[in-house]
């Protein structure tokens, strides 16, 4: 296998690859990227045999092979090696890596491809599209919530599904629920709900951009996702999904209307000085103005941390009432919403609230509050 390409285009679709490999995995394959050389185009792969990922980028082919390169190192070299076009020739179980400009040279060891894993083949006619922004704005809303309790692996995925025309996706981990729906506009063919783990979802996030389509396909076990020159597949996560609907409240009796920008920052300001193990703040709701602190005037003994307060105006005409919450919980949704105002949506200071933008949208959070002493 001889090669030349440019050591930019490379070094973005390398680090990609390397994000999916488990460096820890104790088989020594999986630490590898494979690499093809045929038709003037590099095929790139990488696997932690859950998540597998593969593209092609033009490059110039002298003459054609594949082999296998240790992921962590080969990123390295790319790393610091100059600006400008690479040659790369395998010789025995090396592969050589050098500018063309610059009398540099590197010997990397390879591991022949025949060893590398077999990935699924696609199957382009179960893929539905979905415009790339929509799809983002999606996972955007929901994977923030995802739990991490491995005992409750139902948990550790989001939730998707198609409904009539729709697609919308859950995640929960038991103290709050993201919820977010999209209307295709077209028809395409019922699949069962799915769990799909994070770590795919976040690949998307960071390496799809904002115009044109994502190709999606499910089967039974696997998700299949196609954007640009890029080909991302994942093991679904088994189990049965809670059932977020007995989650949702019906009706809410009361509400309240607070700038988002403005409860971030009072937010993070007050946060400073919050019980770490519990991270529990005080929202204090009294007719135009809503109170964050840190602790609960009431207690007496604040403890030897201190304590934060800070006053926001919010359209709210009721009585006063107090509610306390993991301040993350109202951070991590205010952080992904994009609209100005926020309506927040309580029967009682015990019972769930739901965050909701103003005008509502197609998404909307809940969260459990926590006990006020």
């Amino acid at each position: 296998m001889k090669f030349t390409c440019d050591r930019v285009v490379l070094l973005k679709e390398i680090s990609i690859a390397q994000e999916i490999i488990s460096s820890k995995n104790v088989i020594s394959i999986l630490s590898n990227i494979y690499l093809e050389a045929k038709n003037n185009g590099l095929v790139i792969k990488s696997t932690d045999m859950k998540v597998n990922f593969e593209t092609i980028v033009p490059v110039e082919v002298k003459e054609e092979g594949s082999t296998t390169v240790f992921g962590e190192k080969f990123l390295g070299i790319l790393n610091n090696i100059p600006e400008g076009d690479l040659e790369f020739e395998q010789k025995d179980n090396f592969i050589v890596i050098k500018p063309l400009t610059k009398r540099i040279k590197f010997n990397l060891r390879c591991i022949a491809s025949e060893k590398y894993p077999e990935f699924p083949s696609f199957d382009k006619e179960r893929f539905f599209e979905v415009p790339v922004k929509n799809f983002k704005n999606m996972v955007l809303q929901t994977v923030f919530a995802v739990s991490d309790d491995e005992t409750r692996y139902f948990m550790n995925g989001v939730f998707f599904k198609k409904e009539d025309n729709s697609i919308f996706m859950v995640a929960t981990d038991g103290r709050r629920l993201s919820y977010v729906k999209k209307d295709l506009n077209k028809k395409i063919d019922d699949f069962a709900g799915v769990i799909i783990p994070p770590k795919i979802l976040n690949i998307l996030l960071r390496r799809a951009g904002e115009e044109g389509l994502l190709g999606i396909s499910i089967t039974d076990r696997i998700i299949y996702v196609q954007f640009g020159s890029y080909k991302i597949s994942s093991i679904l996560i088994e189990g049965q999904f809670p059932n977020y609907q007995r989650v949702i409240p019906e009706n809410q009796e009361y509400s309240f209307t607070i700038n988002r920008l403005e409860t971030l920052e009072a937010l993070k300001r007050v946060s400073l000085l919050v019980e770490q193990k519990s991270h529990r703040i005080y929202m204090v709701l009294t007719p135009g103005i809503m109170t964050i602190s840190s602790s609960r005037e009431d207690q007496g003994d604040e403890g030897d941390i201190g304590s934060a307060k800070e006053e926001i105006p919010c359209k709210y005409d009721g009585e006063e009432i107090s509610i306390a919450l993991n301040y993350r919980y109202i951070e991590e949704p205010f952080k992904v919403m994009t609209e100005d105002e926020i309506s927040v949506h309580f029967t009682e200071s015990a019972r769930a609230i739901t965050i909701k933008p103003v005008p509502e949208n197609d998404y909307f959070h809940i969260v459990m509050p926590m006990q006020l002493d």
